[in-house]
């Protein structure tokens, strides 16, 4: 049974959070799926995780291609999950089912504490989650380091 972490994003920028989430995936032998709401910021995001340092380097691609399944990290704007995901990553509001966090070791939901509508969705999702029965913890960066502030 898997972990619901909600990490309310207020210091560092997005690709900052997601590209440390990453590659802690990855060392975990995880596979990701980030799930996004628009192909545009996902083609964006792309963008900014081929361009981190070298010794950083996360290897992922955008869903639509011919090795979507053999991806470590897949970008997809849909709910599928072709590359056998141990993680998803949910970003911008994106849909999370109770059976995806029961099912799989860990799902993370980022979001933009600076945008009320981010936070708010973000509620909305905790309490879906939480009420059907899923183990889920917010964490806070607020102090300048990451720190679990609730659990449910």
């Amino acid at each position: 049974m898997g972990n619901a972490l909600f990490y309310h994003l207020t210091r560092q920028p997005l690709e900052v959070t997601l590209g440390m989430l990453l590659d802690r995936s990855l060392q975990r032998d995880w596979r990701v799926v980030v799930r996004g709401t628009d192909m545009g910021r996902l083609e964006w995001l792309d963008q900014k995780l081929w361009l981190g340092p070298e010794e950083g380097f996360l290897p992922h691609g955008l869903s639509g291609g011919r090795h979507d399944a053999a991806q470590p990290v897949l970008l997809t704007g849909g709910g599928e999950l072709p590359n056998d995901p141990s993680c998803i990553m949910a970003l911008d509001g994106a849909e999370v089912a109770p059976d995806e966090v029961n099912r799989l070791e860990r799902v993370c939901i980022l979001f933009d504490g600076h945008d009320g509508e981010a936070v708010q969705r973000a509620r909305v999702q905790w309490k879906a989650l939480t009420g059907a029965g899923c183990k889920a913890q917010y964490w806070s960066e607020e102090s300048g380091r990451w720190e679990m502030k609730a659990e449910a």
